[in-house]
């Protein structure tokens, strides 16, 4: 990296990490993991955590407990995935992406230590490791390196086959839990909840959103086998009330120190309210831990500050285009029943690309009472969905007449704009089926802005896409 330009350097390090492929050696994760961050010294162990895991919700819900966290004056640091522009938002520190000049002198500490483990898992016949997993030891180390006071982790997957199941959070965050990722979770929500009930550890806080019963079984065995205590919705927190705005919503939350009223959420969407509730419910109990209170004031400035990149985000208008990163029935479920409340459209056109892992069936039914078209396409993901595969799912549910394919995300978009702007009456556009297709979405129309703020002629979307060798990590 000696020589390069903190941009030059950032994309090489981008291409090295994510060259890495996943792999299904899930049991291994942590203990390369633990042995990379052993030889750098167990910076893990410096950090106290706030762990999030679940089905849906986790990433907003980690957002803003890192946002409510940095509003009481905590230094903070935030792990979440996946990203949308560029990997270190992956890794924040007080609510910013890691700069790229740390990052360039991060990676020149960590990379030898990858290489070294790489060696010693080739040798005896395992493999690489994942870029996860090496983004978990870049997280680590910067978050110790910058005397955070509480690192807010969001799981990769599941829970206790992490790679970020190293840390002993002091709180662990469990949002709802439901179905997914079948090739991962054996046993359907019996699995999901026993697998991600592991960030539970010896005498944490656990705080959880309402469960299926089954799963709440489980979790209550998990917290009651490490001494952990239980801080139920419905019973310790829970949501008073709600009154939908056009800035996002304004709740009142009950929490165990009291009730606060009337606070602005600046996000859409009845879940958005359930994970702001946990958010506060957690926050509460990290602040605990450190001898201080909720503040009503600081709980103001913190939802203030709350974003959801991808989440019922406008990211267009004339038409007006709303991504929502929900990839499975659950998350498809909350994001039709915003749709209405949020937005005004008298029809919509859906651009839907799904992950192969994914219920795609589940997705598209969900997506069908508000999506009065869609157009299918496929993303640059390995993982993708075969579009003709997609396209035939789909007109089982819409029929021909309502189902148009699209071969590439920008044609896609380029289609479903025009066929908005084309009907009659307010008609929206919304993006939706995996992350991966929201962050090329995103990235598309953020490159036709640049042309249009530069003077350049105007260019489609297809255009626009043309030129993009970027792939979104899966």
């Amino acid at each position: 990296m000696v020589g390069l330009s903190p941009a030059d350097a950032e994309r090489q390090i981008d291409a090295l990490i994510f060259s890495r492929p996943t792999h299904g050696d899930h049991d291994a994760k942590m203990r390369r993991v633990a042995e990379a961050l052993a030889i750098l010294g167990d910076p893990q162990t410096q950090l106290r955590a706030v762990h999030v895991t679940g089905t849906n919700g986790k990433t907003s819900t980690s957002r803003m407990i890192e946002s409510l966290l940095r509003s009481h004056g905590l230094r903070t640091g935030l792990f979440t995935s996946p990203h949308l522009t560029t990997f270190r938002e992956r890794i924040q520190i007080d609510g910013q992406p890691l700069p790229q000049e740390s990052l360039q002198r991060l990676w020149e500490r960590v990379a030898p230590v990858i290489n070294a483990v790489d060696a010693r898992s080739l040798a005896a016949g395992g493999p690489h490791m994942s870029f996860f997993e090496v983004l978990t030891v870049l997280g680590m180390v910067a978050y110790a390196d910058a005397e955070v006071d509480v690192a807010v982790i969001e799981v990769g997957i599941g829970g206790s086959r992490d790679a970020t199941n190293v840390v002993h959070g002091e709180v662990a965050v469990l949002t709802p839990m439901a179905e997914d990722h079948s090739n991962y979770f054996v046993g359907g929500i019996t699995g999901v909840a026993t697998e991600k009930s592991g960030i539970i550890k010896s005498g944490a806080v656990v705080v959880s959103a309402t469960q299926p019963v089954v799963a709440e079984d489980i979790i209550r065995a998990h917290a009651a086998l490490r001494d952990a205590s239980l801080r139920w919705e419905g019973l310790h927190h829970d949501l008073l009330a709600r009154e939908a705005s056009p800035a996002g919503q304004v709740v009142t939350l009950r929490t165990l120190s009291g009730t606060h009223e009337g606070v602005l959420v600046p996000l859409h969407g009845d879940f958005q309210a359930q994970n702001a509730l946990v958010a506060l419910a957690a926050t509460e109990a990290a602040l605990e831990l450190r001898g201080l209170e909720l503040d009503d004031a600081a709980v103001a400035r913190g939802f203030a500050g709350s974003t959801s990149p991808g989440r019922l985000e406008v990211i267009a208008a004339e038409p007006t285009i709303v991504v929502d990163a929900a990839h499975n029935p659950h998350g498809v479920t909350a994001l039709a029943g915003a749709m209405g409340e949020t937005f005004g459209f008298e029809s919509v056109v859906g651009v839907v690309a799904v992950l192969a892992d994914k219920d795609g069936d589940g997705i598209l039914a969900g997506l069908e009472p508000v999506v009065d078209h869609v157009i299918v396409t496929q993303t640059s993901s390995p993982r993708a969905t075969p579009v003709a595969e997609l396209a035939a799912a789909a007109v089982d549910v819409w029929g021909p007449e309502r189902v148009t394919v699209a071969d590439s995300v920008a044609e896609a978009l380029d289609l479903a704009t025009s066929m908005a702007i084309a009907r009659d009456g307010e008609c929206g556009v919304l993006v939706a089926g995996s992350i991966t297709l929201v962050a090329e979405a995103r990235r598309l129309v953020q490159r036709v802005h640049e042309a249009e703020v530069a003077h350049e002629a105007p260019r489609g979307l297809a255009d626009a896409g043309e030129s993009s060798t970027e792939a979104v990590p899966a």
